[in-house]
């Protein structure tokens, strides 16, 4: 239990380096670059860097929205806190709750794509190895991110900077060969309408190739749950959300050009993720053993996507579990480590029970599917209800610091922008690119349903039960974690929250 005894998370232990890092890793450029964003070009075709472009510039407004909300409200909780302030603490919590859901399916999502991705390179190059013996390395790739979450976030969150350091170089130097090979190919009328596929003519096509481009940003904010844990963490957090996003961003641009331009703009639209017209095909065919390097940083990015994700879900269960809207042993640190051991356990369970267990049931590739349109609807979610408790806080709570354009226009642009990626992500065909969803991946649906189905009925109890507790959910830790509530006082001592984050009880003392 949270207490004198129990010091909490580990104050001051990251700096700018690593939470930016933190973010970019659960971007996870390598694998999106090669595995998510070719995915626009049956749409976009030689266009799709214009439709790289176009989500990096709407995700920059969500991303401002995340950063402006970081630097006023620094918390583990971090979405939640956001939306508990901003709109209403029950908001908070069903944000919350889902975010930690769709958080800790997130490495298992990456510890299928470890699992088959090697095991069927492996296969291509020696065809004794069986294509279908992909667990061994998804369980191999748990373990390692259990050690890392156990030793602290400082062992985390560096070993996050290595690999990310890492499948970034290997990109960056891959896209500049492939733009000196171009030669006279390098063009920028792949940053017109000119390239679009067949049958997607114009702007529509490059719309349709934006919004499947959206998902591969999915990330950028997780760096914001190690708030607690992080130096100057006002600063540091809007600097790392605004900074992953929009080197990212960049990083995407560039990437998919220099691929459109050496592939052939016109040619662009039968690109994709396998075979000779992909990243690896084309590595083996002209570059030798580069596809090598390119294969060890798609792996590189499974691991350390699920790292970061990881720290994301295990924070955010910290900072539920001290305020007793999740149980209480989430709050639970390692005496040494200060890692919350209880969530690290955790997740390593989850991971591997939905890795394993519907990899096994519907084969890795299928489940990855599942899991991908899971965590996708929920994460976008989240991001339009932040999107509107930006708004929110600095309308109602935080007028003196109220600017039109970052803290209104921002937020309504966003989530304009997140609206298509929302409805393709969940299959709604509202767009005719968007095709609806078949089994086992439309099992999403009613997966999703159910589990905020169970939140909404956790909530009811909250509100009658402990309304206290839920009070707390807008709550900023700076100082420590608060004494455990205490069942039969939550509804005698609800804490209200002020602009600033501090609390105030029914005395009228401020604490922090």
């Amino acid at each position: 239990m949270p207490g004198e005894s129990d010091p909490g998370l580990r104050r001051d232990a990251v700096g700018l380096r690593e939470v930016l890092f933190q973010s970019i890793t659960a971007m996870a450029p390598a694998a999106a670059v090669a595995a998510s964003i070719p995915s626009g070009a049956a749409f976009a075709g030689g266009s799709l860097p214009l439709s790289v472009l176009v989500a990096l510039v709407a995700c920059l407004f969500t991303a401002s929205c995340v950063a402006e909300l970081a630097r006023q409200l620094p918390a583990a909780g971090s979405v939640a806190t956001y939306s508990a302030q901003g709109l209403h603490p029950a908001v908070g919590f069903l944000v919350g709750w889902g975010y930690v859901f769709v958080e800790a399916l997130v490495p298992a999502l990456l510890l299928l794509q470890l699992g088959f991705t090697t095991a069927g390179t492996l296969h291509q190059e020696w065809a004794s190895y069986p294509a279908d013996l992909w667990w061994p390395w998804s369980l191999a790739g748990a373990v390692v991110i259990a050690v890392a979450g156990f030793y602290g976030v400082r062992a985390s969150a560096r070993f996050g900077t290595v690999l990310g350091v890492f499948e970034v170089l290997v990109l960056l130097v891959f896209a500049v060969l492939l733009i000196w090979k171009a030669g006279d190919a390098n063009t920028l009328t792949v940053f017109g309408t000119s390239h679009t596929a067949h049958g997607y003519t114009g702007a529509g096509g490059v719309f349709a190739g934006s919004v499947y481009t959206v998902l591969a940003f999915s990330g950028f904010e997780a760096a914001a749950p190690l708030a607690e844990e992080t130096r100057d963490p006002g600063r540091t957090m809007r600097r790392a959300v605004l900074g992953a996003a929009l080197a990212i961003g960049v990083f995407y641009v560039l990437t998919t050009y220099a691929m459109s331009v050496y592939f052939g703009p016109d040619r662009f639209a039968g690109f994709g993720v396998s075979g000779a017209a992909s990243w690896e095909g084309v590595a083996r065919a002209s570059f030798g053993l580069f596809w090598v390097l390119l294969f060890l940083a798609v792996v590189n990015s499974t691991i350390a996507n699920a790292n970061a994700c990881s720290n994301v879900s295990t924070r955010t269960a910290f900072a539920l579990g001290r305020i007793g809207v999740f149980p209480r042993p989430f709050a639970r640190v390692h005496p040494r480590h200060r890692s919350p051991v209880v969530g690290v356990a955790a997740q390593f369970a989850v991971a591997v029970a939905a890795a394993l267990g519907l990899g096994l049931a519907y084969g890795p590739v299928t489940a990855f599917a599942l899991l991908a349109t899971v965590i996708v609807t929920v994460v976008i979610g989240v991001y339009i209800v932040v999107n509107l408790a930006c708004a929110g806080y600095f309308l109602r709570r935080r007028r003196d610091l109220f600017r039109p354009v970052p803290h209104l226009l921002f937020p309504v642009l966003g989530t304009a922008a997140f609206v298509p990626a929302l409805l393709t992500a969940a299959g709604i065909p509202a767009f005719d690119f968007v095709s609806p969803l078949k089994a086992p991946v439309s099992y999403a649906g009613p997966a999703v349903g159910g589990w905020m189905l169970t939140g909404a009925v956790v909530l009811a109890v909250l509100v009658r039960r402990y309304p206290g507790r839920l009070a707390e959910t807008g709550r900023v830790h700076l100082d420590g974690p608060p004494e455990p509530a205490a069942g039969s006082q939550d509804s005698e001592r609800v804490n209200s929250v002020n602009t600033t984050g501090d609390t105030t009880d029914e005395t009228g003392e401020v604490r922090r």
